[in-house]
C-alpha cells in the first residue's frame, strides 16, 4: 500500500476504532466477554482481520511496518480485542510465510474476511516449549493421529484451524519436531474454557485435547523436523507485534497521565508544576521514544526481507520492561483515583502485564539475545 493510500487507511481504521469498538469496553470489562456478534462486524468492516494477508487473498497486504501502528492503536482501545486481533493477523502472516500455496488458498482468503482464523498451538500444560514437547502425531497412511494437550491457545473459541507444534512419528524413525495445521473440528479435538485473565478481558484461552486426534497428512507445514525453525520465525515477528501492543499502552497511558498532570490541582497549582511529577511523566516518555524507535528498526529490517532474532527479542524484552515502568508511574501519577476504573488508567495498568508473558517470557527473550551476540546468528534472509 502506498503512502498516501495508506495515511487514509490508517486515519480511517483508527477513527473506527474509536467510534465502533470502544463503546463496548465497559461491557467487556463487566462481563468478561466479547460480544463477537457486535465487535466483530465492527473489524471487519474497517479491514482488521486482512491487515497482513496479501492483496491476492482479500486482504490489506500492510507491510508490517505499516501493521504496528494500528495494533498500537488498537491496545489503548482494549486490550483484550487486541489479543484477539494480534493473535489473527499475526499467526495468519506466519501461515503465509510458512505455509505453502494449498494452504494460503484454503484459508487466506477467510482471515482477511474474519470468517476463518488461525491459532497457536504450542504452549502446553505438561511440559515446556520447544524440544521438550510432549504432544505427538504419529503418520498414520493419509493421515496424522495427533495426542496431547496445549493450553493457554488464544482465540480458541472462534479459530477455525490451530497451528500446531508436536513430534511427528513416521513410521520406524526418529522423533521430529513438525507443524501440522489442525482443523478445530478434526475428530479427536476437545477444546475447553480456561478462566478468566487479569488483564485483556473477554479474550478466550483454551485447552485443547488431542485424543487420537485424526488430520489430513497433507496438512503439514513444510517437511517433517523443522518444526523449531518455523517456531522460531513465526514468534520472531510476533514478538515484534507485541512490543506495540506494549508501546500503544504505553503511549495512552503516558497522554492521559499529562492530561490529568495538568489538570488536578493542589495548594492552588496544577501538580503538572511539582518537580516529582515533571520527573515521572520525562521517565515515561524517555520509555515511549526509546521504544518506538526499537520497533521501527525491527520493522525496516523484517520487510527488507531479513531474520529479526535479535532485535525482535530485544523489541520484546524493553517493551515488557517500559509499559511496566509506564504504567507503574501513570498509576503515581493519577494517585489514588487511578486505582479506580473511574479513569482508564486501572484497566491499562491489568492489559500490560500480559506482555510479559506473550510470546516468551523475559527470561527466554534473554536467552536469544545472549546466543545472538555469542553466535552471531539471525542475519541472513528469510526466503531463499
Amino acid at each position: 500500500m502506498n503512502d498516501a493510500t495508506y495515511e487514509d487507511f490508517k486515519k480511517r481504521i483508527f477513527a473506527r476504532m474509536w467510534s465502533d469498538v470502544a463503546p463496548f469496553v465497559a461491557e467487556i470489562e463487566e462481563t468478561e466477554s466479547i460480544p463477537r456478534e457486535k465487535v466483530w462486524p465492527a473489524l471487519a468492516e474497517m479491514g482488521a482481520f486482512g491487515l497482513l494477508v496479501p492483496e491476492e487473498y482479500g486482504g490489506s497486504e500492510l507491510t508490517v511496518r505499516q501493521y504496528l501502528p494500528i495494533i498500537a492503536e488498537l491496545s489503548k482501545v482494549h486490550g483484550g480485542i487486541r489479543a484477539a486481533v494480534h493473535v489473527h493477523n499475526s499467526i495468519g502472516h506466519a501461515l503465509y510465510e510458512l505455509g505453502d500455496e494449498r494452504h494460503r488458498a484454503e484459508v487466506l482468503p477467510g482471515l482477511a474476511t474474519g470468517t476463518k482464523s488461525v491459532a497457536f498451538g504450542l504452549t502446553e500444560p505438561d511440559s515446556g516449549t520447544g524440544a521438550d514437547t510432549a504432544t505427538t502425531a504419529r503418520r498414520d497412511g493419509d493421515t496424522w493421529v495427533v495426542n496431547g494437550r496445549k493450553w493457554l491457545i488464544t482465540n480458541s473459541d472462534w479459530a477455525s484451524h490451530f497451528m500446531v507444534f508436536a513430534k511427528t512419528i513416521n513410521g520406524s524413525g526418529p522423533e521430529l519436531l513438525s507443524t501440522i495445521l489442525v482443523p478445530h473440528d478434526a475428530p479427536g479435538l476437545a477444546i475447553e474454557a480456561l478462566p478468566e485473565t487479569m488483564g485483556c478481558k473477554g479474550g478466550e484461552h483454551g485447552l485443547l485435547t488431542f485424543t487420537d486426534a485424526v488430520v489430513p497428512a497433507d496438512n503439514l507445514l513444510g517437511e517433517e523436523g523443522d518444526g523449531i525453525g518455523k517456531m522460531e520465525e513465526a514468534l520472531e515477528i510476533s514478538r515484534v507485534f507485541v512490543a506495540a501492543s506494549s508501546l500503544g499502552t504505553a503511549e495512552y497511558a503516558l497522554d492521559l497521565s499529562i492530561e490529568h498532570a495538568k489538570r488536578r490541582t493542589t495548594f492552588g497549582r496544577p501538580i503538572a508544576d511539582r518537580q516529582a511529577v515533571q520527573r515521572y511523566l520525562a521517565e515515561m516518555e524517555v520509555d515511549v521514544h526509546a521504544l518506538r524507535l526499537l520497533i521501527d528498526d525491527a520493522a525496516v529490517k523484517w520487510d527488507s526481507g531479513r531474520r529479526i532474532p535479535k532485535e525482535a527479542a530485544i523489541c520484546k524484552l524493553f517493551g515488557l520492561e517500559a509499559v511496566g515502568r509506564v504504567t507503574d508511574r501513570a498509576l503515581l501519577v493519577h494517585g489514588g483515583i487511578g486505582y479506580t476504573r473511574r479513569h482508564p488508567i486501572e484497566r491499562l495498568y491489568r492489559d500490560a502485564r500480559l506482555n510479559w508473558l506473550e510470546e516468551g517470557t523475559p527470561t527466554i527473550q534473554q536467552l536469544v539475545i545472549a546466543r545472538e551476540i555469542l553466535d552471531g546468528n539471525g542475519k541472513g534472509a528469510r526466503r531463499g
